[in-house]
């Protein structure tokens, strides 16, 4: 059962992982178009770095996702090296609990984008309350590849079945 668990987490580990690449990969085209968008809109095209928000691997968009691969990789380790009985088990449990309950944040995140910038956005005033924001999103989003939508979406079925696979194990165990 430990090699199944480990299995699984490096599962979550990759597709915590693929974050980070894509971003590094489309990053630029997706922030040329977020901000060839203000432009249109007659707005500061560095109001978006001026207010932290990026399209790129930058940040936390790269230090969160390979943070929580690192400690899944550390943790599926422990679960192939320690023997049944050790501490592996309430170990797996609690990080494994932890990162289902990140990605159920980041998936409100992603349902919510429009949403959540357009309140932050209204909060800060000035230049960034009158910005469409849908139609922001929208050119950054074009900046990607159509693949990557489905990748997103990929990567919320791996992490939820596998996270809750993980469970399911720990709990028949």
């Amino acid at each position: 059962m430990n090699a199944f668990v480990a299995i699984l987490q490096l599962l979550v580990a990759a597709a915590f992982l693929s974050i980070p690449v894509v971003r590094a990969r489309y990053g630029a085209t997706a922030t040329a178009g977020a901000e060839a968008e203000l432009e249109r809109q007659g707005v500061r095209k560095t109001v978006l770095t001026e207010n932290g928000m990026r399209f790129d691997a930058g940040g936390h968009e790269t230090w969160a996702p390979v943070g929580i691969a690192t400690a899944l990789a550390a943790v599926a380790a422990v679960n192939l090296f320690a023997g049944s009985g050790s501490w592996a088990g309430p170990f797996t449990w609690a990080v494994q609990s932890i990162v289902l309950a990140i990605n159920c944040v980041i998936l409100y995140s992603n349902l919510t984008a429009v949403t959540s910038v357009r309140a932050a956005f209204a909060r800060k005033g000035g230049e960034l309350a009158r910005i469409d924001v849908p139609a922001l999103l929208k050119a950054a989003e074009d900046g990607f590849p159509a693949w990557v939508w489905v990748l997103q979406n990929v990567r919320h079925v791996v992490v939820f079945g596998a996270s809750l696979g993980v469970i399911g194990a720990l709990i028949a165990a």
